[in-house]
């Protein structure tokens, strides 16, 4: 016992050791990355001639930078200054992008005197800046940069990006000042516009091997929370929905733009496709406000434009948050991903979170665990009855059914006992894997050594072998009462086919299952050691 104790303290002390050595060395290495960054950005920026454009204005906190064209004061690039595109890349991830087989837009506007073949036009009025640069200092509360813009008729259009540092969302506000004496009838719409059909570079940019991703539309409304719209189908099948609430999404795997109006009011939410130039579009538009002359009226919304990070999201609408989509065990996902979270506010790594995780499921299921290994034994030890009867009754199915069901009440063994800890852990496995895949914390989070991404692949394979031998161990100490000659070889077969279908599974989840693995051969070896009559023999 003593030395038990000892190897422990001294795994955890190793253990806690490079967690703490790797965080420091990550420090220093996001540090640096920081002060180059600025000049990656520009260097873009201007390799892309973005800056040496007249129509073009930079706004920029902390977090993203934001590229709008002042031809209708639309965002058309947006670049997230905490994220990289790749794992190994230097280059950082844009959100939104203006290239000529790929465009994804954030775009706002002004319909005067409700005249709705305003929509889509490919004249935008253009807005006047101060400015072609504009970054907020650490020292700022908020970056507050209007657009201006005059009207044939005398009305003035002022639109007004508000930015703070640390956040991924903007406020918009559209204001219009009425200078004439005749009244006027004012709508505004918010809208996102994407290439529908993704060009083969941005495809093998975003292949990897997940069941559960989406790429599409989403909005929410008075009367539905949540709705996934795909691109194809709002291609098809425009829509047209009236709400006093709501917000429309575009989304993609741990990223996501959206417009939210501030102030609920009449919308019409809506989808259209132009065919002509392969291009999805989903927005809202409001219903008309009459402003009177010689006064000014204001819209507000916000924009959200960067990762999908819940607790976030959900401060600016209402189940927003439900746009990181865990399938049908979300409801697993969700307390799972807070309880991940929780333990990484203490560990600092989350690939050391998933280990408590895992140690403390196989705690709570640990009465099941031994619950099934009691079970197995007992068949196991009835497992010469049971061949008799098979014997005795060959000629007769039904009475060997009932005899062998007979000596199962006998003996007081239900044979299903054995499952219901596969069955329980089943879902916590598939929840954990939809979470992997579709928490943005965990892209690109670094584990120990090799492996710098847990929502990713083993660049190695070493865990999928690790865990194949788990497997393997954990198949040779069971009990086993199969007698059938071709289920022994294809259940001898069982931890290599794993291992080859876990090669390509997020590592994240592939150490979950190896942490589990051998805690069930530790718990499996002391159930072993308190009950007796257990016959391991081979």
């Amino acid at each position: 016992m003593d030395l038990l104790k000892r190897n422990f303290f001294v795994f955890s002390f190793i253990f806690i050791s490079v967690l703490l050595w790797q965080t420091w060395g990550n420090e220093l290495k996001i540090n640096h990355q920081n002060k180059n960054q600025q000049n990656i950005i520009f260097s873009a920026l201007k390799k892309n001639n973005f800056i040496n454009k007249k129509k073009y204005v930079i706004l920029e906190n902390d977090v993203v930078s934001i590229i709008i064209n002042q031809n209708g004061g639309n965002i058309e690039k947006v670049i997230l200054l905490k994220y990289k595109d790749s794992l190994n890349s230097i280059k950082l991830f844009h959100l939104l992008e203006n290239k000529k087989n790929f465009i994804y837009h954030a775009q706002s506007g002004i319909i005067k005197n409700y005249q709705l073949n305003h929509f889509n036009h490919q004249i935008y009025p253009f807005y006047k800046s101060n400015n072609k640069l504009f970054k907020l200092k650490k020292t700022e509360k908020e970056l507050r940069i209007p657009f201006y813009w005059v009207d044939k008729d005398g009305i003035e259009y002022i639109k007004t990006f508000i930015l703070k540092n640390g956040k991924y969302y903007l406020k918009i506000e559209d204001k219009i000042k009425n200078n004439k004496n005749i009244p006027l009838n004012i709508s505004i719409y918010r809208q996102l516009k994407q290439t529908s059909k993704l060009p083969v570079q941005e495809k093998n940019k975003n292949n990897n091997f997940s069941l559960h991703t989406y790429r599409g539309s989403a909005y929410s409304t008075e009367n539905e929370k949540y709705k996934k719209l795909e691109f194809n189908k709002s291609n098809n099948i425009p829509l047209n929905i009236q709400t006093s609430n709501g917000w429309i999404a575009m989304l993609q795997q741990y990223f996501i733009s959206a417009w939210v109006p501030i102030i609920p009011k009449d919308n019409i939410i809506y989808t259209n496709f132009l065919k002509d130039r392969n291009l999805s579009i989903i927005g809202y538009k409001s219903n008309a406000v009459f402003i009177a002359p010689f006064s000014n009226y204001s819209f507000k919304s916000h924009l959200w434009i960067g990762p999908a990070i819940q607790d976030e999201m959900n401060k600016i609408a209402n189940h927003l948050d439900l746009t990181v989509d865990y399938g049908i065990f979300w409801w697993l996902s969700q307390p799972l991903f807070k309880l991940l979270k929780f333990f990484h506010m203490f560990i600092g790594n989350w690939g050391g979170s998933i280990i408590v995780i895992t140690i403390l499921i196989k705690l709570i299921m640990y009465p099941l665990t031994k619950s099934q290994y009691l079970s197995m034994a007992k068949m196991r030890k009835l497992q010469p009855k049971i061949n008799q009867i098979k014997e005795k009754y060959h000629d007769d199915p039904k009475k060997m059914s009932k005899e062998i069901i007979f000596l199962y009440k006998t003996e007081k063994i239900n044979p299903l006992k054995g499952f219901v800890p596969l069955l329980i852990q089943m879902p916590i496995f598939l929840a954990l894997y939809y979470m992997l895949i579709n928490a943005v914390e965990l892209r690109h989070a670094p584990f120990l050594f090799w492996i710098n991404d847990l929502s990713g692949k083993d660049p190695y394979f070493i865990l999928p072998i690790l865990m194949g031998i788990t497997m393997f161990l954990i198949q040779y100490i069971s009990p086993n009462t199969i007698t059938d000659k071709l289920q022994k070889k294809i259940m001898n077969f069982m931890p290599l086919i794993f291992t080859i279908f876990f090669l390509w599974f997020p590592s994240g989840l592939v150490l979950y299952y190896i942490i589990s693995n051998i805690i069930t051969i530790l718990q499996q070896k002391i159930i072993s050691r308190s009950l007796k009559y257990i016959n391991y023999s081979k």
